[in-house]
């Protein structure tokens, strides 16, 4: 992991980026805003990374305070609100956040969220520090120059007993070496800028970290205890007939049995996902 690369992109630019296409903007036909926009998008999600249900836990903080760092267009922040957990969601995009705050208002859950624009890696300078019961945070803090100071100001926002949820991207991933034969022509040594580019639907992504399990142990565990870190998701569909909402896998995932499947995803998969705790 190459800090350097990325030390000195400036937040704007990352902030250009998600304002013009939105992470999981285009799951959905739909006008952009509307009921059937939102259920088309949460549905697609949950179908393609359905692990997110069981790593996030939203049932189990009903009535619980949720601060939720990076919540784009506010897929699982609107989860939360719904099972009855009162959330805080911080996001860097402003085109984001307004497709959020509509989300809310359709669910009718506006009560239970409040929305903040800036940068995680300085959120107490824009969200108030108060403690959370959880501290949430999926696939965001690698598209920022700087992820440990994003740890260390979550740190701000727990007391003992908090738990912490991050997903970061895996290095020792089938994404990563697709990544490396499709798009990077084997070139190893350029391996982290060819990450960035190529890590999210649109190319040109200005940071993205990539992690090994020790890695992403280390960084956590600076701050929290770390309890588990689970490896998941290969995705295994034609991008073609994905675009055109077609779920059609690739020849080489079509005969793999689905037990064969789900071990590679524990083995293989993009996503790390941490479970920590403050002491």
């Amino acid at each position: 992991m190459r800090a350097e690369l990325f030390e000195n992109v400036p937040i704007e630019q990352v902030a250009e980026f998600w304002n013009r296409r939105p992470c999981n903007i285009r799951h959905s036909r739909q006008p952009v805003g509307t009921r059937e926009y939102f259920d088309e998008v949460d549905a697609r999600r949950y179908f393609v990374e359905p692990h997110i249900l069981g790593f996030a836990e939203f049932e189990r903080w009903r009535g619980k305070r949720v601060l939720e760092i990076g919540c784009g267009i506010g897929t699982d922040t609107a989860r939360f609100a719904r099972v009855g957990a009162q959330v805080t969601a911080l996001d860097l995009s402003e085109r984001s956040l307004a497709i959020a705050r509509q989300r809310v208002q359709v669910y009718g859950v506006a009560d239970r969220v409040r929305f903040y624009q800036g940068s995680a890696e300085a959120l107490s300078t824009v969200v108030p520090p108060e403690p959370y019961d959880l501290i949430y945070s999926f696939g965001v803090i690698h598209h920022t120059p700087h992820p440990d100071r994003v740890v260390e100001q979550m740190a701000q926002y727990a007391t003992r007993g908090t738990t912490v949820k991050i997903m970061v991207y895996h290095r020792h991933s089938w994404k990563v070496f697709w990544i490396l034969t499709t798009s990077g022509n084997g070139r190893f040594w350029r391996l982290n800028e060819t990450i960035a580019r190529n890590s999210e639907a649109q190319t040109g992504c200005p940071v993205t970290f990539s992690y090994t399990r020790r890695e992403a142990r280390s960084m956590i565990g600076r701050r929290f205890h770390v309890r588990e870190i689970r490896v998941d998701h290969i995705f295994p569909y034609r991008i073609p007939d994905y675009t055109s909402y077609r779920y059609v896998r690739n020849w080489y995932f079509r005969c793999v049995p689905q037990p064969l499947f789900r071990w590679l995803e524990r083995r293989l998969g993009w996503h790390l996902c941490i479970t920590a705790e403050a002491c």
